[in-house]
Parts: C-alpha cells; structure tokens; sequence
C-alpha cells in the first residue's frame, strides 16, 4: 500500500470521490492482459486488489505490480505505446480511469492537475529509486510521512466507494 500513498497523499478528498465516479472497478483473471506492448493505452489504471506481473515483448520478467501501483502511468504521462505487457497474477482488481475523462477533468479544475502531477512525479521518482537501489527503499519521503494518515484513510475509503459501500 505504500505506493498508494505516494499518490493519495497529494490529492485531496474531492479528488478521491471524483476518481471513484469516474472510474470503473475492474475484475481481472489469472493471466489476463491489462496492457499489451505495443498497444494503445486509454486508460490509467490503480491496483485495488492482487498483483499483476509485467513483462518485455520476449517474456522477461520486469516487475510485480500490487496495491496502490500505478500502471499505464507512463503512457498517460509520454502518450506513448508502451514497452512492455501487464498480466495479472491470480485474481486481480483495478481502478480504471479513461484518459479523455482525466484530461477533460484537468481543463477543468487546474488544482486537481497540479495535485495529480505532483503524486504521479512522486510516485515515478520513488518507482527508479527502487529500481535503481538508490535507496534502501524503506524510507518514505517526508511529504509523504506528513499526509501518511491521511492518504492511508483515502485510499481505504476509495476502495470503499468503489465497491459501494460508501457514498
């Protein structure tokens, strides 16, 4: 769930309850492909629920996906195909918010773009960190620390709204 706070920490509630009205709760099989490498994105996506595995066109492994990731986030922020395929491990559940939706939302309310940025930057810099081993990779950013109650609360009451039992 650490990686959820990267990106709750910097929204806000109104924001939440905006992601959660216009996104859909998404049911993933074992083995089903979210992202295929070469293929358009329309959608960014937030892991609620299971991991998924993510892997180059040959089949290497680049990483495991869970709660609170990102995915689709590079495409949303180059507008490039992508990479690499994104299969889910097992039952998985996503948060699946349309670009247009997200964009459309950003002319609109420059705050949410700013805080939206911001989260994603985070969340992408702390992604190469651990990549990288920059970084023990225990440690969370003060920014994050200070919002650390709070984006926990938010992202437990997103998968709330998302399964309808909150309003």
């Amino acid at each position: 769930m650490r990686k959820a706070l990267y990106i709750l920490g910097d929204l806000d509630d109104g924001d939440i309850l905006w992601m959660s009205r216009n996104g859909e709760n998404r049911a993933l099989s074992e083995g089903e492909v979210l992202i295929e490498a070469g293929r358009e994105v329309t959608e960014l996506y937030f892991v609620t629920d299971g991991s998924l595995e993510v892997t180059t066109r040959n089949g290497q492994k680049l990483a495991t996906l869970a709660l609170g990731d990102a995915v689709g986030e590079m495409s949303f922020v180059e507008k490039r195909l992508p990479g690499a395929s994104v299969t889910a491990q097992g039952d998985a559940r996503v948060l699946a918010i349309p670009r247009h939706a997200i964009l459309e939302e950003f002319d609109r309310d420059s705050g949410f773009a700013a805080r939206f940025y911001r989260a994603l930057a985070v969340f992408l810099s702390d992604r190469l960190r651990s990549a990288t081993a920059q970084d023990s990779g225990d440690e969370l950013d003060e920014g994050v620390l200070d919002n650390l109650h709070q984006a926990g609360d938010r992202f437990v009451r997103l998968v709330a709204l998302l399964d309808g039992r909150e309003r």
